[in-house]
């Protein structure tokens, strides 16, 4: 067994935020409301158009609606959208440089990417040294944690031991990131918390409400 090691964990925000702006390139789809057990989708900023389960537009397959989201079919992929957030981008290169986004009315920045290529819900942690991922949400993804390094963490209840991960991609809107260190916490979270292990791949500039992430390489 490979030894434990401690590492500093962080404060969790628990509360939900208002959606923020991203900036996808490319084709892109959002779920911009509901009609009867219809979904309106808005594809590349075109008129909302209402899609009920098993019909397609524009390459978009609906395959289920609840009263707040939509699991779609996106080229092969499955992809869950929800009332007021970004846009999803649909066969982009993960080859952007540049994320907008705003912050929350408690100042929080909280937006949706993947992982993986599995989506996730995220927000950024300027003072966390790594992402970090809740056990359900890692075993979603498909990350396993079986021949990973354990760490020992101090939470807001104590020490817990958990699991650090090397991921194959976090990506936000049409931006990519390969390689990214992440620890694996044993408890559900609310978010996957953006570190710094992601944080340090951009040249962070934040203004009143505005984060602007450049991709620095």
């Amino acid at each position: 067994m490979r030894p434990l090691r401690s590492i500093s964990c962080f404060a969790l925000a628990a509360s939900l935020a208002w959606p923020l702006a991203a900036q996808p390139s490319g084709k892109s789809i959002a779920l911009a409301g509901m009609l009867g057990s219809k979904a309106l989708l808005v594809v590349d900023g075109g008129e909302p158009r209402a899609v009920g389960p098993g019909e397609t537009h524009q390459g978009v397959k609906v395959l289920s609606v609840t009263r707040d989201e939509a699991t779609v079919d996106i080229q092969g992929t499955r992809r869950l959208l929800r009332l007021g957030e970004s846009p999803v981008a649909l066969g982009s290169s993960g080859s952007g440089k540049r994320i907008v986004l705003m912050a929350d009315t408690q100042g929080h920045f909280i937006n949706t990417g993947t992982i993986n290529g599995k989506p996730m819900k995220y927000m950024v942690d300027t003072g966390a040294s790594v992402v970090a991922i809740g056990k359900p949400d890692a075993d979603r993804m498909g990350i396993k944690v079986d021949d990973s390094q354990k760490v020992i963490m101090s939470t807001a209840n104590g020490s817990a031991v958990g699991w650090r991960v090397r991921l194959n991609s976090v990506r936000l809107g049409d931006v990519e990131v390969l390689g990214v260190m992440a620890v694996i916490m044993p408890e559900g979270m609310p978010f996957v918390l953006l570190g710094n292990s992601f944080l340090t791949q951009f040249q962070m500039t934040r203004t009143n409400d505005q984060m602007v992430l450049e991709k620095r390489h």
